[in-house]
């Protein structure tokens, strides 16, 4: 053992001893342990060398524990607090931010409830809508303030990920061989594909100083709002990623805990709130969140030691893990679905209903009229248009940008629905162009209800993007829809009536 060692089991034994800290609570990673005591949290960094981090000595913890507080309190400003320095007295005893010589350093925390990180509170229950939004802002948000960085070294830095995913997947024989040699193979042959992509967004800036290791547990709920915490620190190149790639994070982990609806949410809502650049990079997602998988793998892997060397838990949760990385890297061929109808008829409502389950993962790219005019006139999405926004011009060009995204999408082999009105003849002409154009399968649904059931449902709004009031609903019984040549959906009972509906237009359409 070596001195660092023997002073932090000295350290350790200290803050746990019940006399002094009756109620303190240890937890312990590969790399550090944290000392949970009333409100507050003490991380101190272990004195371990790993390939990819060196605490091996007081010097390297100190400084990896100023660079976390650096690194982490932009993002979680409620959370990181100090650097405060483990003492040694003059009787030899160990204090907190004692006035004695400094043996330690720690990095000091506000305490949270452990039970509200995202991963709890999905292993509980479907995460609603609006938190899923709320995920996806605090990751924009991030994503934002984050540096930028050369692009080089992370597209470089790709294959060597996928050996070590390869390597350490192989270690104890826990899965197939075959099966690892396969993925790792699938992987390169995937890399070679995108790495021009992903060459020319380091160009563009989309490669930044990011959080790096956005699973559902670095993600917490405190004052009923998402906060990122524990961003990596102790390697500013392995957090050096396209910002796709920190958010394929979240979205593969929220596959893996059985919440598609949230990660088809999470995926809109950046999509809808950043450059549209990225609508040409969702090729690459299937690979990036792949890889993800695999390193969360090879984490649970990790975990397999005394007493847990033959934890079942352990090995399933691995082994799903593991089940995902190879299903995501082959994502099955796109569709394009287009939702149209008149105001209230529940377009919005279906098409987000739809979105989650339409294959690839996480789910088809929701391309909303009302959005896109909102985004064209620079307001925010609930701010009220004057009816001159809504002249045959204006919507031309609305839906000639709707039909612009879904092809960019498409050509990336993703998924996509369009929502809008689609009243026009022209309108619904122009998607089944584009389908063919593509050469992907198109399902038209056309959503009819009668007057008095879309002017309640649109008297019933709050906070929506669309404009439409009850005096619209009425003026649009006198539109001449034409020839639809589209499934024509009855949308007056329940939502669940229209989904059922919807699929099963899907299906006979096929």
């Amino acid at each position: 053992m070596t001195n660092d060692s023997a002073t932090q089991d000295r350290i350790f034994a200290a803050l746990t001893d019940s006399a002094v800290h009756p109620d303190v609570r240890r937890i312990d990673t590969h790399a550090a342990s944290v000392f949970l005591d009333g409100k507050r949290a003490l991380k101190i960094k272990r004195a371990v060398q790993f390939p990819f981090l060196d605490y091996s000595t007081l010097e390297k913890r100190k400084a990896a524990c100023e660079e976390e507080i650096r690194i982490n309190r932009p993002l979680a400003p409620q959370i990181y607090h100090r650097v405060v320095a483990i003492t040694e007295e003059a009787d030899g005893s160990v204090q907190v931010d004692g006035p004695g010589r400094p043996i330690e350093y720690a990095v000091e925390m506000a305490r949270f409830d452990e039970n509200r990180t995202l991963d709890h509170l999905a292993k509980a229950g479907p995460l609603d809508a609006a938190l899923a939004s709320a995920a996806a802002d605090a990751i924009v948000a991030s994503h934002g303030a984050a540096t930028r960085a050369d692009g080089d070294a992370w597209v470089a830095s790709i294959p060597a990920l996928i050996h070590g995913n390869s390597h350490g997947l192989r270690t104890g024989g826990h899965f197939n061989a075959a099966d690892v040699d396969k993925l790792g193979k699938a992987s390169h042959e995937a890399f070679l594909r995108v790495r021009p992509l992903l060459a020319e967004r380091g160009r563009q800036g989309f490669v930044r100083r990011c959080h790096g290791d956005l699973h559902l547990a670095n993600i917490v709920l405190i004052d009923d709002r998402p906060v990122l915490f524990d961003a990596i620190e102790f390697d500013a190149q392995m957090a050096t990623v396209d910002v796709l790639y920190d958010l394929a994070f979240t979205l593969m982990d929220l596959l893996h805990h059985d919440q598609p609806d949230a990660a088809n949410i999470v995926l809109n809502r950046y999509l809808a709130v950043t450059p549209a650049d990225n609508l040409d990079a969702l090729s690459a997602l299937p690979l990036l969140m792949s890889i993800r998988a695999a390193i969360r793998a090879q984490v649970a892997l990790a975990r397999l030691k005394p007493p847990h060397s033959d934890d079942a838990g352990i090995l399933d949760q691995a082994q799903r893990y593991f089940d995902l990385a190879r299903t995501l890297l082959h994502p099955p061929a796109p569709r394009l679905i287009a939702v149209g109808g008149l105001s209230g008829t529940g377009k919005t409502v279906l098409a987000h209903a739809l979105a989650p389950v339409v294959a690839p993962a996480p789910g088809a790219v929701v391309l909303r009229s009302d959005l896109v005019r909102k985004q064209m006139f620079g307001v925010e999405d609930t701010h009220r248009l004057p009816p001159s926004a809504y002249t045959p011009e204006h919507a031309a060009r609305v839906y000639a940008t709707l039909a612009q995204h879904a092809r960019r999408v498409l050509a990336q082999g993703h998924s996509a629905i369009i929502d809008g009105v689609f009243a026009r003849e022209d309108e619904r002409d122009a998607i089944a162009t584009l389908a063919r154009e593509r050469n992907v399968p198109l399902n038209g649904l056309f959503l009819v209800a009668d007057l008095a059931t879309r002017q309640m449902r649109i008297g019933s709004r709050r906070g929506d993007a669309s404009d439409a009031t009850q005096e619209v609903a009425a003026q649009q019984e006198h539109y001449n829809i034409g020839h639809v040549g589209w499934a024509t959906i009855d949308a007056s009972g329940t939502q669940a009536q229209t989904l059922q509906n919807c699929w099963d237009a899907i299906a006979e359409s096929k």
